[in-house]
């Protein structure tokens, strides 16, 4: 008698391996990821400006290029600039030295996007808070008062149309995140990841990129409050292993595995932590 259904065997579109440059963007969930692959020794990039949630922050800065910041993009309150693009320490009493700071980070990110193999985006929310002032979509609020923004939903076809003109490589991944979003009710949360993974589908379809089920391996595998940490939005260590297990399964090849095992234990052993076999 079976209690759960399985995801069972997945086969990626291509295969990665140590020789590739890895960059990962998208929500807090692409950082667990991440964060796993670096401790198994693949050059990797994920998330160094902050997490970006929405469709339209992440594509942003995939069309913004190596375009600089400059302080007239920033916004004050009460004597402090925000750089609202990226996350919440992106602030300064001082624009200039906000614009040298961000765009030391920025470029560097600019250079391993260019550089990288393979890229791996993942989707949180349809959710955008847009400026009162002028429409433009903030990446992180920087907890400014409610009155700076207002706030929708992004459709399917507005989704798509965002990432017209966006080349994306051979080795490209879309993911939905597992992590849940309750604050507008579970109904709207529902339909985000509903909206977001329509959109997945029909960008990887028309760039013939390759979609890695992150979110139905937590939703209709795992299916328990249990592979939650206690917030009972993001998921717990074990989820995010049990994912990471999926991936490594569905991209890497038995060589590669074998790779990332050793360097994993070499990672161990530099944290002085006890390797339990």
């Amino acid at each position: 008698m079976k209690f759960r259904t399985e995801i069972g065997t997945l086969k990626g579109g291509f295969n990665i391996s140590h020789d590739d440059r890895i960059v990962l963007l998208g929500s807090c969930f692409a950082d667990n990821v991440g964060e796993r692959l670096r401790q198994d020794g693949f050059n990797v990039v994920y998330n160094p400006l902050g997490p970006l949630f929405n469709p339209a922050s992440i594509f942003s800065v995939l069309k913004r290029g190596r375009k600089e910041f400059s302080p007239d993009e920033f916004i004050n309150f009460n004597g402090v600039w925000h750089a609202l693009s990226f996350a919440n320490r992106y602030q300064d009493s001082d624009p200039v030295r906000l614009a040298d700071t961000l765009n030391s980070e920025y470029i560097a990110l600019c250079d391993a996007i260019e550089n990288a193999t393979v890229l791996i985006i993942t989707f949180g929310t349809n959710k955008v808070y847009e400026l009162a002032s002028d429409n433009s979509i903030a990446g992180n609020c920087h907890k400014l008062p409610a009155a700076f923004f207002h706030e929708r939903f992004l459709p399917v076809e507005e989704i798509l149309a965002l990432a017209n003109g966006l080349s994306f490589g051979p080795k490209t991944i879309f993911t939905l995140s597992p992590v849940r979003y309750p604050g507008d009710g579970l109904p709207q949360g529902f339909l985000s990841k509903a909206t977001l993974r329509v959109a997945i589908d029909q960008l990887c379809a028309a760039v013939g990129a390759d979609y890695f089920p992150s979110y139905e391996i937590v939703n209709d595998d795992l299916r328990d409050y249990r592979f939650y940490n206690p917030d009972l939005r993001h998921v717990s260590d074990m989820a995010v292993t049990y994912i990471y297990e999926h991936f490594s399964d569905t991209y890497f090849s038995k060589d590669t595995i074998a790779r990332a095992e050793i360097c994993h234990k070499q990672f161990l052993r530099s944290a002085h932590r006890q390797i339990i076999k």
